[in-house]
């Protein structure tokens, strides 16, 4: 099954998550708690979720070592 981009679903091993990318290959999840991971789209098990995806802290930019 092919999902849509940004759409939440669970996962019975890493919980909750957003769908980054689906196609007939591959399908790319951003995990709430364990990150991004890459999965085979037909193999796979995936289930839709109403929950909503857990405020993200912005990222901070380091700054550059003065030389």
């Amino acid at each position: 099954m092919i999902f849509s981009s940004d759409q939440r679903i669970r996962h019975a091993a890493y919980g909750n998550g957003t769908i980054l990318h689906s196609d007939e290959q591959r399908t790319e999840i951003q995990f709430d708690q364990y990150g991004r991971k890459k999965f085979v789209t037909r193999m796979v098990q995936l289930e839709a979720t109403d929950e909503p995806a857990p405020a993200r802290s912005p990222r901070r930019s380091r700054k550059k070592a003065e030389q």
